[in-house]
């Protein structure tokens, strides 16, 4: 893989798992996405990973009329690399989990690369009472849910937002899916440095071993060489561990909210900048330097701040 000195921090905001029933921390208004990505940046983050909620309920949406609603704010507030979720909230056709990022033409977006079973479905296990009706029916569907990435669906989506200069979090929650993308690239469809964010503990996907982490490294190596960067997430009380590791084998590191509500054992975080904070006092007590966006621009060769359309 491309090693760097420089690790990059990516802070995913608010994603589509968490409910607002599990922390009053949660990012749900276009209002609190802005302070929490600004204060998220400002904290060491390169790059901000966006989905976008509904007001009202915190559910998850894809409409870009939310997106727009916080995008031009932090890109004015920040510097940070903006990443457009294509995952957007589960049970979405394509048509919406695609809308915003084809609005957007951002920098970055993300891209799950394969299909399989996504059970979230006890992450709401100690909730007495859920604040709103939607929030128990959208975890316990899981138990019977297949979150579809289908080669016909990753080819539409890296075909369109590569014709607007989009590069790609290619998101991989198990060791096939780095084949996924080995088959893109064989195709021509997807250009080098890869920026590969391997995903583990969620239930249905890698669990959340060591030694998992070591091997989807050594398949990576084995299939992109140096054309890649590694990027690891981790759910959960793995967090730490795990993107920490990620930073010693030469990888960079993903927190935020998305992926955990906590920074410390049965603490909650109060905010993304809580997390990263945290890992940049890691990396940097372990003699590691942060890359500031400008530096994670040149590493995955975005297309620049500029030239998006928002």
């Amino acid at each position: 893989m491309k090693t760097s000195k420089k690790v990059i921090i990516t802070c995913a905001i608010t994603g589509s798992i968490h409910t607002p029933s599990m922390s009053p921390y949660l990012p749900i208004t276009p209002e609190d996405i802005v302070r929490d990505s600004v204060a998220a940046a400002k904290a060491g983050a390169s790059m901000l990973h966006l989905h976008a909620r509904d007001p009202q309920t915190g559910e998850p949406k894809q409409d870009p009329k939310l997106f727009a609603q916080f995008l031009p704010a932090i890109k004015e507030q920040t510097d940070a690399i903006l990443n457009i979720t294509t995952g957007g909230g589960l049970g979405m056709s394509l048509d919406e989990r695609l809308a915003p990022a084809k609005w957007a033409q951002p920098e970055v977006a993300s891209m799950n690369m394969g299909s399989f079973n996504f059970n979230i479905s006890a992450a709401g296990d100690k909730i007495d009472a859920f604040k709103f009706d939607w929030e128990k029916p959208y975890l316990d569907m899981t138990r019977d849910f297949i979150l579809s990435n289908t080669f016909n669906q990753i080819e539409r989506g890296v075909t369109e937002l590569s014709a607007m200069g989009t590069r790609f979090e290619f998101e991989c929650y198990d060791v096939g899916h780095l084949y996924n993308v080995a088959h893109f690239v064989d195709r021509g469809l997807i250009k080098p440095p890869f920026f590969l964010q391997c995903i583990f503990g969620i239930l249905g996907g890698i669990g959340a071993h060591q030694e998992n982490l070591l091997h989807m490294r050594a398949i990576a190596d084995k299939l992109f060489g140096d054309d890649y960067y590694l990027s690891v997430l981790a759910a959960g009380k793995h967090q730490m561990p795990f993107v920490t590791m990620s930073a010693l084998l030469g990888g960079n590191v993903r927190v935020g909210l998305e992926d955990s509500l906590y920074v410390g054992k049965g603490k909650l975080a109060q905010s993304n900048a809580d997390q990263v904070t945290k890992i940049r006092t890691i990396l940097e007590e372990l003699s590691l330097e942060i890359a500031t966006p400008e530096e994670a621009r040149a590493m995955i060769q975005t297309k620049g701040k500029d030239n998006v359309a928002f």
